[in-house]
Order: structure tokens, then C-alpha cells, then sequence
């Protein structure tokens, strides 16, 4: 038996890894789906049937609706009679309580006075007297009448005749002989000696009462088999609405039986899974790419998971309508941390597992269908805030329009349409909002980074950026050089160029550690002139590991991280490593000391930047701007970087190098231009001899038989004239390099 080699191992693998994403999301998505079994069909009252003709298979009750039934309980609770126990011994206390405290009788009142209200407790007692909530409650309707039960018998009273403890106290003084001493009857607090003697007797009212309901019921005829339910075409009546709903009902009890429920799960399963591979089967044939990032995998089978839950928790417990979930988020999240044909893949395998848990599929998948293609379309880069609500408005609209078509298919009365459904997709809209906070969620779960981000990130107010500029200003003129070209260049061939442009505002951010030993941050001498060969190549090639330290420390994003590791590549700092070569040719040289870490870059945007890079730099040391000078630079440049290999390992072809050249040398020559030089009024021979010898004498830099001009001594920013008194012509010279690459005459 032979050994497996590398590619065996990684094809297996990549096998392994497909069928692990396919089982478990199989066994998570039908664990969750809603065991519906038998027929589901679609129909309202007032429309028409659209399917075949209905025959009953056996027979089944007609069941009342569930309004009906609700109808019929409250009004068996309305006329119902809560029991209640009659105590005899309350009255017995609390009246003895009253004749043991006045015995003497009341103060200021003659003895009669007691055993006239105690004749009052008594009859009152006799009557009957309830807590005063539970009076209250009941006596709402005046016509209630409950059942007192008095040992083993059980009596009819009114609620009117009946009192609580606040109408017993003052119907102790409706008696005048009573009335006319209320005031010192008061002081007597005869309240206390009226309690409750009726108690509400819970069981067996409530026994009672279930026994009542029971008797309701639910059906209210019957269908036998064979008898035809509906035809093609008929409308949908109140009472077919009812059988139709009655055949369902009954199917599902038939059906849910023990040999049933497998046979649901079973065909759940390979519904679900034929769409799960199927999905599978297109990332393996056009996105393999995906299955080597884990992030991206990870999001993908995790969106395709989560939406199909939510609908079937929701139909299972009857929570709110599937219609406000904002599926349309996850071809969002899709489309702009991936690419839209897997936005558009991903969208239909999600909708057609949803559509396995609810009632109306062909109408749910057809809305939500449209809804995604149309935030793919509206929302290709998401980089404001303006452009998700522009998505949210135009899905919602699209979703309600496609709904208005299926009802005018359905139904041409426009008055007898069911407009309930349009604010569920209103209350989608807003929903798919949240889009933008949960983005941030997704990058840090995930690993990714938006426009949104990369926009922020690139913005040159930010701390370290800010940082950039004041601490070496040429470094971070050349990153912005490097940044507007790389853009360019990204546009042009379709790579992201907002990820590109970022990446190159961060590349040289750890050239701020000794800023001055970078020719651009640079005024006069080079100190790394004066160092040694090695010395002088580790503290260029720290520029790389410092930048990494500090992306670390700000927390940049490691696709951020990954532009600072790769600009160099593993090249070397060439002028370094031959001046050293050349100072000592007969000794071995270690490259290594000379060499960047790496790696070289792996993607397009990386390959772009370090093209960029490397031509901007070396552009300005040409000696003269010219077509030629500048086309033979970049074209040099970038052969050599492709004759070296730092391109072998990133996905960017000939045709895009070739598009970056012609980029590069278009807008080195527009940066670059020669200007025309304006005409001055002519002044005397010798006021101009006169300036010129001032001019020589200030500027000790000129050449000999060369001096100053005067018209143009104050130069620009870039070039300044000094007129050539052998040939009598103005020469166009470099303010930084003091060479002479363009003649005026």
C-alpha cells in the first residue's frame, strides 16, 4: 500500500470538511422544522379554489370555528353561578363580640340601643355578605345570581340581595332610630363586627363550570367519504371554509401517529439535505476558495441555518408573521463580505428550506425571491448609511408590489383584497435597518471588514494616521501618492479599491519610529550613509516589523496587517545589499540580514500595492520626466518584480499587470508634467546683469558658468530656472536635486 501524498490529504480533507457543514446543518435546520403532515393548500373566504377538485377521503366532523366556540363559552361563563359556602358561625362570633363589649350598654344611648343592632347584624348576617371586591366584580351585572350553599342544600340568591361588608355597614343605618344616633354609633366602630359569611367555593364552582363547557359542541355536522368538498374554481364560502379547514385539521390528527412522525422527518431530511449539498456542490465548483477561510464558511452555513429556525419557531408557536423576519440581511451580509452570485445562491437555498415550515409557499417564496435580487441589485458596496436605507425602502416596495400582482392573479376586485399584508412588509423595511449595527457584530464574529470600516479606517483624522503626518510628513505624502494610484489601479480591474486605498494609507505607518532615516522625511544628509551596510538594511527592513507592532497596538484588522507584511514581500533592500556586495567581493554574504520578512503577497489588492509602491518611490529619483523615462521605469520595475516571483502566490494575471502599467505611467506623467513657462515684461540690459551677479552670490549651489535667473528667482515648489551664461538659455532645474532635467529656452 502506497502512501497518500500531500494533495491526497488535502483533497480528503476538503471531502471531510463538505460533509461535516452538510450533516450538521441537516440535523440542526430539521430539528427545529414543524412536524406538518398531509396536504397544505391555500384559501380564503371569498376567493377561489385553485386546486383540483376536493373529495373526501373519510369521514370527518365539521368543526366550529374557533370564534364560535369562543362565543359559546363566554356565554355559559356569563350565565354561570359561582358557588359559595354559607358560615354560621361568623354571625354567632362577631355578634357575640358585640354584646360582650357593650354588655353595660352604649355610652350616652339607652340599653335598647344593643339589642337593636344586634337585630340588625343578624338579619343582615341572615342575608348574606361577601368581601367587597369579590361583590364588586360580581354585581356588574345586576341580574348575577349565585349559589349559596348552606350545608347540604344549595339556594338561588340575587346578587342585589346580597351584601359586602361596605353596603352591610351602611345598611345599619338605614333604620332612623339608628340613623338619628349615627353620630355616636360611630364611635363605636360597628364595622368591625361585619365579616364575610359567604365564602366563594372554588372547586366545586369550578367542577361546575368545566362541566359545562364540556358539554359545547365542536362540531356542527359532518362530511362523509366520498362526498365531493369543493371543485376547481368554486369560491370559498364561509362554510366551505370551515370543512376545508375541518379536512386539514382532522388529516393532521390522523396523521400524527407513531408510523407517521418518521416518515415526516424522513422526507424533512432529504428535502433539506438535496438543498444543503446542492449549495455545497457550487461553492465545491465555484467558490473553493471559500472552503479555505473558515470565516467565510462559518457565515455562510450559519445564515442558511439561522433564518429557516426563526420561521420555524414562529409557525410552530404562532409568533407574529414570517413576513417581518428581514431575510433579505443575509444576501446583504453575503453580497458585501463575499460576491453576489453566492448572495444570489445562498438567498434560494435559504428561502426554499424556510418555505419547507410554512402554510402559503408559493406566494412566500416568490415575494421573498424578488425582495433579495432586488438588495443584491440596490446595494452593491455598502459604504453610507443612506445606501441601506435606499435598499430597505426599494425591498419593501418590491415586496409589496409582488404581492399586489399574486392578489390581482388571484382576485381582480381590488376592494375584497387582504391589505393586512403590507405592514408586515413595512415593519420588515424598518427591520432590515438594523443591517448596519449588526454589520459591526458580523466583522468582530466573523473575522471580515466592510467599506464602512474601511472607509472610517482611511479617513486622516484618525489617531495614528494623524500621528503619521506630523511625526513624518514625506512618508505619509507617499502613502497617499501610493494609496490614489493603487485605487486606480484596483478600479480598473475590478479589485476593491476601497480595501486596496486603506491598505495603503497603513503600509509605512512603522516608519514613524526613526522617521529620519527615510529619504522622503529626509532634509540634506542621509544618515544612513555613515552606518554600516547591515546596520543601515535592519533599520529599513524594521519599518515592516514595527508597523506590525503598531497595528497591533491600535487594533487594526489583520487584512490591514496583512498589507503592511506583504508591501516588501521577501525581496531586499537592493541598494543595500550590492553597495555591500561591492565593498566586499570576496566574502560570502548572508541575504538573509538584507531581506525582508514576508510574506509576498497572496492576493490582487496586495500585488497592487506593491507595485504602486515601488514605482512611486523610484519615481522620484528619475533624472527627467519625460514619456519615455517614466513608461521605462514602471515597465522595468514590474517585470522584474514578476521575473522574481513575488506575484506566484496571488490571483492577479497578465492582463491586470498589464492595466496596471499603463495605469501607472498615465498618471506619473499627468503628476509629473512639464509647465510653461510665463513671459515677463523685458527690463534693462543692465538691471538684469545686476540681479543676475545678486542672484549667484545668494544661491552658492549653481554650477560653474551657470547662475540664477533673475526673472525666475523665486522658483516653485518643484523646479526653479538658472540661466546658462555659455549658451545664453534658461535650464530647468530640480529645487530638491539641484540636476538639470528640462532646458528652456
Amino acid at each position: 500500500m502506497g502512501k497518500f501524498n500531500k494533495t491526497d490529504k488535502h483533497y480528503f480533507r476538503n471531502i471531510l470538511t463538505r460533509v461535516s457543514l452538510v450533516v450538521t446543518a441537516v440535523i440542526i435546520i430539521v430539528g427545529f422544522l414543524p412536524r406538518n403532515s398531509g396536504p397544505q393548500f391555500r384559501y380564503d373566504i371569498g376567493k377561489p379554489w385553485m386546486y383540483s377538485s376536493l373529495i373526501a377521503k373519510f369521514d370527518f366532523p365539521i368543526y366550529k370555528t374557533d370564534e364560535a366556540i369562543k362565543g359559546e363559552q363566554d356565554s355559559i361563563i356569563k350565565a354561570f353561578e359561582p358557588y359559595y359556602n354559607y358560615n354560621t358561625a361568623v354571625e354567632k362570633e362577631q355578634i357575640g363580640k358585640f354584646l360582650s363589649k357593650y354588655k353595660e350598654g352604649i355610652p350616652g344611648l339607652p340599653y335598647n340601643y344593643v339589642t337593636t343592632i344586634a337585630d340588625r347584624l343578624h338579619r343582615l348576617y341572615q342575608a348574606g355578605i361577601m368581601d367587597t371586591p369579590e361583590y364588586s366584580e360580581i354585581s356588574k351585572d345586576t341580574t348575577s345570581t349565585i349559589r349559596i350553599v348552606s350545608g347540604k342544600k344549595a339556594t338561588n340568591a340575587e346578587i342585589m340581595c346580597i351584601y359586602s361588608t361596605m353596603t352591610a355597614y351602611e345598611q345599619l343605618f338605614t333604620d332612623q332610630k339608628l340613623a338619628e344616633q349615627r353620630q355616636i354609633l360611630q364611635k363605636c366602630n360597628l364595622n368591625e363586627y361585619i365579616q364575610p359569611n359567604l365564602n366563594y367555593d372554588e372547586e366545586r364552582s369550578e367542577t361546575e363550570k368545566a362541566d359545562l363547557l364540556s358539554t359545547i359542541p365542536l362540531a356542527s355536522g359532518m362530511v362523509l367519504s366520498g362526498q365531493k368538498i369543493i371543485d376547481r374554481g368554486e369560491i370559498v364560502d364561509d362554510h366551505t371554509y370551515r370543512v376545508l379547514n375541518s379536512f386539514e385539521k382532522e388529516t393532521q390528527r390522523r396523521s400524527a401517529t407513531v408510523s407517521a412522525i418518521p416518515s415526516t422527518i424522513a422526507g424533512q431530511i432529504l428535502f433539506v439535505a438535496t438543498l444543503i449539498m446542492l449549495f455545497t456542490t457550487y461553492l465545491g465548483l465555484f467558490r473553493k476558495d471559500y472552503f479555505e477561510k473558515p470565516r467565510s464558511i462559518t457565515m455562510l452555513y450559519t445564515m442558511i441555518t439561522l433564518f429557516p429556525i426563526l420561521v420555524s419557531v414562529m409557525m410552530s408557536h404562532s409568533i407574529l408573521n414570517v413576513y417581518v423576519l428581514p431575510f433579505t440581511i443575509a444576501p446583504i451580509f453575503i453580497r458585501v463580505f463575499m460576491d453576489s452570485r453566492t448572495a444570489f445562491i445562498s438567498h434560494v437555498t435559504m428561502i426554499l428550506i424556510c418555505a419547507a415550515a410554512v402554510k402559503y409557499q408559493y406566494e412566500f417564496i416568490i415575494v421573498q425571491l424578488v425582495a433579495g435580487l432586488v438588495a443584491i441589485y440596490s446595494l452593491r458596496e455598502l459604504s453610507q448609511r443612506a445606501q441601506l436605507f435606499k435598499t430597505a425602502v426599494l425591498v419593501t416596495i418590491g415586496s409589496s408590489a409582488m404581492y399586489f400582482a399574486l392578489q390581482l392573479m388571484q382576485d381582480n376586485n381590488i376592494t375584497s383584497m387582504d391589505h393586512s399584508m403590507y405592514k408586515y412588509f413595512i415593519v420588515n423595511g424598518v427591520l432590515l435597518l438594523f443591517a448596519y449595527p449588526m454589520m459591526l457584530i458580523i466583522e468582530k464574529a466573523f473575522g471580515f471588514i466592510s467599506n464602512v470600516t474601511l472607509i472610517e479606517l482611511s479617513n486622516t483624522s484618525k489617531d495614528l494616521l494623524r500621528q503619521l503626518s506630523e511625526v513624518a510628513p514625506g512618508t505619509f505624502q507617499h502613502s497617499v501618492m501610493v494609496s490614489n494610484l493603487a485605487a486606480e489601479i484596483a478600479n480598473k480591474i475590478g479589485a476593491k479599491a476601497q480595501l486596496v486605498r486603506t491598505g495603503a494609507m497603513y503600509h509605512d505607518i512603522g516608519k514613524m519610529k526613526n522617521p529620519a532615516f527615510f529619504t522622503e522625511n529626509q532634509v540634506g544628509t542621509n544618515p544612513l550613509d555613515k552606518m554600516p551596510r547591515i546596520e543601515a538594511a535592519q533599520i529599513v527592513i524594521s519599518h515592516v516589523t514595527e508597523g506590525l507592532k503598531m497595528a497591533e497596538k491600535f487594533n487594526l484588522p489583520s487584512i490591514i496587517k496583512d498589507f503592511i507584511n506583504t508591501h516588501h514581500g521577501s525581496g531586499k533592500t537592493k541598494y543595500f545589499y550590492i553597495s555591500y556586495k561591492n565593498e566586499h567581493p570576496d566574502e560570502p554574504v548572508d541575504d538573509s540580514l538584507f531581506t525582508y520578512p514576508g510574506p509576498d503577497p497572496f492576493t490582487r489588492e496586495q500585488a497592487i500595492l506593491m507595485m504602486a509602491d515601488t514605482v512611486e518611490a523610484a519615481s522620484r529619483s528619475l533624472p527627467e520626466y519625460t514619456e519615455e523615462s517614466i513608461s521605462n521605469l514602471v515597465n522595468r520595475l514590474i517585470d522584474q518584480q514578476v521575473s522574481e516571483g513575488y506575484f506566484v502566490y496571488c490571483p492577479i494575471t497578465f492582463h491586470d499587470i498589464a492595466v496596471a502599467k499603463q495605469v501607472l505611467t498615465e498618471r506619473l506623467k499627468s503628476i509629473y508634467h512639464t509647465r510653461t513657462s510665463y513671459p515677463e515684461l523685458a527690463r534693462k540690459t543692465q538691471d538684469r546683469k545686476h540681479a543676475a551677479r545678486k542672484a549667484i552670490r545668494a544661491d552658492g549651489t549653481a554650477e560653474k558658468g551657470r547662475q540664477r535667473c533673475c526673472r525666475c528667482s523665486a522658483g516653485d515648489l518643484l523646479f526653479m530656472h538658472v540661466y546658462d551664461t555659455k549658451t545664453c538659455t534658461h535650464l530647468y532645474i530640480c529645487a530638491l536635486t539641484r540636476r538639470y532635467p528640462v532646458n528652456k529656452n
